[in-house]
């Protein structure tokens, strides 16, 4: 089981550090990675080639959080499951083949929490299109929506180990945005639809 585990987990990783973002836009003739923001992700995909191709990425981006899951799920049990989806979060945040610059792990998150807890998964997914809504900025939906997430979980009395983990995901998750909130802090960050 160890030994089993141990080969997923390095698999879910490399599954993790796919570049979603980066092959699609290189197949429009752009690197995302001079864009806008320069991330490798949904939105900034969306920024540079409009909606329906970020919704794209940010499927493939969530896929590779499910898959991970459902390869804990095949040798054991929720506890692998996250050992998985940890790994994945991981690759796509820090993909070894790009120097360890991956995306903000947001869409990878929502495929874990949708193929872990779907109601959550959904809810969660409602309230960042929401705020997106509003404050016309990803970075403010990310920010905000990472910190409901294991309240949620607390409100359906999910066992303490699991909240304990999905919070750790989610500060991980933080930190990778702490360029954002710099430049929220400045008035200089991206709004939704512009570079």
């Amino acid at each position: 089981m160890v030994f089993a585990l141990a080969v997923l987990f390095v698999v879910s990783y490399f599954i993790g550090t796919f570049p979603s973002a980066v092959m699609v836009a290189k197949s429009r003739g752009i690197d995302i990675t001079t864009f806008g923001s320069g991330n490798p992700g949904a939105s900034n995909i969306a920024r540079a080639l409009g909606t329906k191709f970020g919704v794209l990425v940010f499927a493939l981006d969530a896929g590779k959080g499910v898959l991970a899951v459902i390869l804990g799920f095949i040798i054991a049990d929720r506890p692998e499951a996250y050992v998985c989806a940890a790994a994945a979060l991981l690759g796509h945040m820090f993909p070894v083949q790009r120097r360890f610059k991956g995306g903000k792990g947001i869409a990878t998150g929502g495929g874990i929490l949708l193929a872990t807890n779907i109601a959550t998964g959904l809810v969660s997914i409602l309230v960042w299109l929401a705020v997106m809504k509003i404050s016309r900025k990803a970075s403010v939906a990310s920010i905000a929506v990472v910190p409901l997430v294991p309240l949620l979980f607390v409100l359906k009395g999910t066992p303490l180990w699991e909240i304990l983990t999905i919070f750790a995901l989610g500060v991980l998750v933080e930190i990778r945005h702490v360029s954002n909130i710099k430049r929220l802090l400045a008035g200089k960050e991206h709004n939704v639809g512009k570079a």
